[in-house]
């Protein structure tokens, strides 16, 4: 497949391409140094453009939604290894968790407020009328009692 294709047509591929053709070509899961070491011959690259350039291959390889780091620390093609997403019982206990404590916290707003309204009725509440008689002094006024 790769072998196949001519030199010029290899070269205009990104890294990630290349490694979807690699994996497809493997068909088995390969370490981030073997696929960029099988990369840098395709290309022609030396152990120094090999040095230079792994760490970005790897970072292009995190950000590429086609392939999946597994366990043994290998990437693979993502559409041969389908996520399950498994539900922790731990979890669903948190979410009943988080759903009580709301109700509780809604609980306390509401005793809360209902003391504030009750405080409110038995204070003496200022008027406007009483407010007029009221009236600022300056500091000198007040200097003079």
């Amino acid at each position: 497949m790769i072998k196949n294709m001519p030199k010029e047509e290899l070269e205009i591929l990104s890294y990630s391409d290349l490694t979807e053709l690699i994996l497809k070509e493997e068909n088995k899961p390969l370490n981030t140094p073997t696929i960029f070491r099988k990369i840098c011959d395709i290309l022609g690259y030396d152990d120094e453009e090999y040095t230079n350039k792994i760490g970005d291959y790897y970072t292009s390889l995190t950000t590429d939604k086609r392939f999946v780091f597994l366990d043994t620390n290998e990437w693979d093609l993502r559409e041969k290894n389908p996520v399950d997403i498994v539900m922790d019982e731990d979890e669903d206990e948190e979410e009943v968790d988080d759903e009580e404590m709301n109700e509780e916290n809604q609980e306390e707003t509401s005793e809360y407020e209902d003391e504030i309204d009750t405080m409110m009725e038995d204070e003496d509440i200022v008027d406007d009328e009483e407010l007029d008689d009221l009236s600022i002094l300056s500091d000198e006024e007040l200097e003079e009692h």
